[in-house]
């Protein structure tokens, strides 16, 4: 969960600056695993985005648990697979990933 909230609040501090493409902040892991990068940020993105609901009111607690959980098993697909290709996704896994998590962030606002 705490990694959870970093990469949340790292997204909410890049959107701040306005970092709009690859910045010249990024890490070296961010330039080596662009794919990664994409996915977690989406990641990051929708975590905030159910946050912000729960906050005004639009989506339960509970409802909040189960996207969670969704993005979690996500998050822990993402790691399994870069797992077998040293460290990197491939354009299809993103894919995969990415329609996923188009699934989740359907749930988010309705």
């Amino acid at each position: 969960m705490k990694s959870i909230r970093t990469a949340a609040t790292l997204a909410a501090l890049a959107l701040a600056l306005g970092a709009t493409s690859v910045s010249l902040a990024d890490t070296q892991w961010q330039k080596n695993h662009p794919r990664r990068e994409q996915v977690n940020n989406r990641l990051a993105n929708q975590n905030r985005r159910i946050h912000q609901e729960v906050k005004e009111g639009e989506m339960s607690k509970a409802q909040a648990a189960k996207l969670h959980a969704e993005d979690h098993a996500l998050r822990q697909e993402e790691r399994t697979m870069a797992s077998t290709n040293h460290g990197h996704i491939t354009k299809a896994e993103q894919k995969s990933l990415n329609q996923q998590e188009n699934q989740v962030s359907k749930q988010i606002g309705q």
